[in-house]
């Protein structure tokens, strides 16, 4: 068993029984062949939902601070991500997004499932937001398909600014069919089928969650409220 399964093993039946998780629409997921798994973002748990929802491994990309390599614990846990297959990206400003998206093309090449939240960070307010167009790249150049997935109720556990998640919360994964993003196949080079594929990811999302959307994006309007002191 890799150590992703040893992994899950442990992790899966502790996760469900401090927060029971009703699957929806897993039969849309291929059981195998690269995939690319589209959520919305309301909390840092949300990629553990997602891992112990679906039956075969995920691999997401995770914020580079994650991978500190400062004292024992930090470099265990950096150790860790990287045994799992999660992929490190550099969310500063001015750092090039295109060097995670190349990574995740590898993962997708490699017939894996590859997980991302195309908010680029969680939603300030519950809200969806605008998506990134990397996502649609990522789509078009790889040719393979997208599943929408919505995560409900994952921001009532551990919400901006608190510390310790709230135990005993339910918490819903709902999957959807495969997004039609063939009027933009093969056109990964234009911004404006990227844009026009991303919209449609986002949309389909929005279906199964439910959300407001605000034509903005999470990023923006973070430092907005961080500039008035929100």
């Amino acid at each position: 068993m890799s150590l992703y399964g040893i992994a899950k093993t442990v992790i899966a039946p502790v996760t469900r029984a401090i927060w029971p998780i009703r699957v929806e629409g897993a039969e849309h997921v291929p059981a195998h062949g690269p995939v690319i798994l589209a959520s919305n973002h309301l909390s840092n748990l949300d990629p553990l939902f997602i891992g112990v929802a679906m039956r075969r491994p995920v691999t997401f990309i995770a914020k580079r601070e994650l991978f500190a390599q400062g004292n024992i614990a930090q470099r265990a846990f950096a150790g860790a991500l990287r045994a799992i297959g999660q992929l490190s990206v550099d969310r500063r400003p001015g750092q090039s997004s295109q060097e995670a998206m190349e990574n995740s093309l590898r993962v997708l090449e490699g017939g894996c499932a590859f997980g991302i939240f195309p908010e680029g960070t969680r939603s300030p307010d519950g809200r969806l937001y605008k998506g990134q167009t990397g996502l649609a790249w990522l789509a078009l150049r790889s040719g393979v398909p997208v599943i929408p997935i919505a995560l409900i109720g994952t921001d009532r556990i551990k919400p901006r600014g608190r510390g310790l998640p709230a135990f005993f919360r339910r918490v819903a994964v709902r999957c959807g069919p495969p997004v039609d993003l063939s009027a933009w196949a093969e056109e990964h080079g234009k911004a404006r089928s990227r844009r026009a594929a991303t919209d449609a990811i986002m949309a389909a999302i929005q279906e199964l969650s439910g959300q407001e959307t605000v034509a903005k994006y999470a990023s923006s309007v973070k430092a907005e409220l961080t500039r008035h002191g929100g």
